[in-house]
């Protein structure tokens, strides 16, 4: 099996090209917003008007995929608790991941798991302990990734949070 060395770099102004032509892809349009929406956030993100920290992970230093991670304290003070309001059911110093692979010829190839064990483990060496993640439930492919990276549904948020599937990172084993 081929060895992939997964790093991270803090996304850039000049990588705002990228992750259009990234969220643009119907493996994207299926789970996120419009191209335009999604860089208004990524911008408020590099311009500091939302705290989430946005990142480009890499596969054997060549682009492969976004994640960024976010406090669920700060989402809750934006008012991200109106439309999403499980963030009010969960503790207040978790925070939250979302992962999307760039291209769609690297999906189905094991990328997402390997990137979000070493993302975890990235996040776990900076303190964090609770650290959640949220697809929709009927995102099969995604769901299946973050299980095999570590993580559990939520039992008691079952039923509770509208089309969200609401895991935590509970299985230490599945960090890398």
């Amino acid at each position: 099996m081929i060895s992939l060395k997964i790093s991270f770099r803090p996304v850039i102004e000049n990588d705002l090209p990228l992750l259009s032509a990234w969220i643009g892809e119907p493996h994207w349009q299926a789970w996120w917003g419009e191209v335009e929406e999604e860089i208004g956030y990524i911008k408020d993100m590099l311009d500091g008007r939302d705290t989430t920290r946005p990142f480009i992970f890499q596969v054997n230093g060549e682009d492969t995929g976004y994640i960024q991670v976010w406090s669920i304290a700060d989402q809750i003070a934006l008012g991200w608790d109106c439309k999403e309001p499980w963030l009010n059911m969960v503790p207040g110093d978790s925070v939250g991941v979302d992962l999307s692979i760039g291209s769609a010829a690297h999906l189905a190839k094991g990328i997402g798991t390997k990137a979000l064990k070493a993302f975890v483990q990235k996040l776990r060496d900076e303190g964090y302990q609770k650290i959640l993640i949220d697809p929709e439930r009927t995102n099969l492919r995604a769901v299946q990734c973050y299980r095999k990276a570590g993580f559990e549904e939520i039992e008691s948020l079952l039923g509770k949070t509208g089309a969200c599937l609401i895991m935590e990172h509970t299985k230490q084993e599945g960090v890398s």
